[in-house]
């Protein structure tokens, strides 16, 4: 086990009366952290087990008999569901023994998925839940070979004190090239690329047939293989559908679906501009980057990533930012385009108060890095103090009165 963030979160909330439902894509160590932090004597149930979900899809009820079977103690009882989505009738059989016995059981609900429960309007126990999301690795957990000089941050995480070691700094390069998947950073170097392309292969295979939401498995390969290729740029699904020749709703179903299994991240424009010219075409994010280069048919590696790597800089920046705030659990992320040209990829709106942010792969920011941060920040004055320049720079930089440069390190 090393340092996750969330585990301190995880076990504050534990132990109180509610149903602690956590999300995630698998390989994002969601089992490991909640293992880790559960009781020795806590009931433990994987759905992934086939016996388990062979008794628990005929008959949910069976966990009620199970746990009421838990002798009786001045404690609760800890009972964790393990890939709980695979059958949804769980979540009702969770609501009927935390209503009847609220003080005798402490529920830890996991998920990869959140499609087979949308679908079936499954019970997500509103008002006695907590939802919680686990993402790959974040700057906190995985350091940099040599952090910035300067404290600035532009979303800190509250400092917490790890109880476990933390995982292996990674250089910039490192993360461009395999993402942030706990077990693809710990794997031995030579081991990494096909780790990833075993996970875009198999896994996304396997947990869109559990699902069983596409027909033409076939075709959905396709689209994969495109939608992984244009991450980071405005989604055009006309385009798309005629290149796969596929339909409009088909296509929109296809990125749906990569949202409802944690694998896809829709990053919405940013549409309250006084210009006219502001588009409002939606951008789409791969949940990790060597995910992606997998999933787009390319090996997973350094080259990858210096045949062109300003895109794949601005998409990890993108993901950073958007695991900040998922996990401050507060404020959202946009980004900003016009039909003129003006573009600034990453707009953080978190307290009322709005930060532009640009992101460069230069390690020499300069005057024309800030146009249009200059001029959003004029727009918008009432709402936006300072905008941000995310690089390569080994120190922070003042490039104007209100725009800072600032290391990736210091984000």
């Amino acid at each position: 086990m090393n340092f996750r963030w969330f585990s301190h979160e995880f076990e504050r909330v534990l132990h109180r009366p509610y149903v602690q439902i956590v999300f995630g894509t698998r390989q994002c160590g969601k089992s490991t952290l909640i293992l880790d932090r559960l009781p020795a004597d806590a009931l433990r149930i994987n759905l992934a087990r086939p016996g388990d979900l062979a008794r628990l899809e005929a008959r949910p009820e069976e966990l009620v008999e199970r746990c009421l079977a838990l002798p009786s103690r001045e404690s609760a009882h800890v009972v964790f569901v393990d890939e709980a989505q695979r059958v949804p009738g769980i979540f009702d059989a969770v609501q009927f023994l935390h209503d009847e016995h609220r003080n005798r059981f402490r529920f830890v609900l996991c998920g990869s998925s959140a499609r087979k429960l949308r679908a079936t309007g499954a019970n997500l126990l509103p008002g006695r839940s907590m939802m919680h999301r686990l993402h790959p690795l974040v700057l906190p957990e995985l350091p940099a070979p040599e952090a910035s000089a300067s404290p600035a941050r532009l979303l800190p995480l509250p400092a917490v004190v790890p109880e476990h070691p933390l995982f292996p700094s990674w250089d910039l390069l490192d993360r461009l090239a395999f993402g942030a998947l706990p077990g693809v950073v710990t794997a031995a170097p030579e081991d990494r690329a096909d780790l990833l392309r075993s996970y875009a292969e198999i896994y996304l295979e396997e947990e869109i047939r559990g699902e069983a939401a596409v027909r033409d498995l076939g075709a959905f390969r396709r689209f994969l293989q495109l939608a992984a290729r244009e991450a980071g740029q405005p989604v055009n699904l006309s385009a798309l559908a005629q290149e796969l020749g596929l339909t409009h709703p088909t296509v929109k179903s296809y990125y749906q679906i990569l949202e409802d299994i944690f694998v896809g991240i829709p990053l919405p424009a940013f549409t309250r501009s006084p210009r006219r010219s502001v588009l409002s075409t939606r951008r789409f994010l791969f949940f990790d980057l060597g995910v992606r280069h997998a999933a787009a048919g390319l090996r997973p590696g350094h080259d990858a990533v210096l045949a062109n790597p300003g895109p794949v800089f601005e998409q990890w920046v993108g993901l950073e930012l958007w695991r900040r705030l998922q996990m401050l659990g507060e404020g959202s992320l946009s980004s900003f385009r016009t039909s003129d040209g003006a573009e600034i990829d990453f707009i953080i709106e978190r307290a009322g108060r709005l930060i532009p942010v640009e992101v460069k792969f230069t390690e020499h920011p300069s005057q024309k890095d800030t146009r249009h941060l200059k001029r959003f920040l004029v727009e918008h004055a009432d709402e936006a103090d300072e905008g941000y320049v995310i690089c390569r720079c080994p120190h922070p930089l003042k490039l104007a009165e209100n725009i800072t440069a600032l290391p990736w390190q210091a984000i």
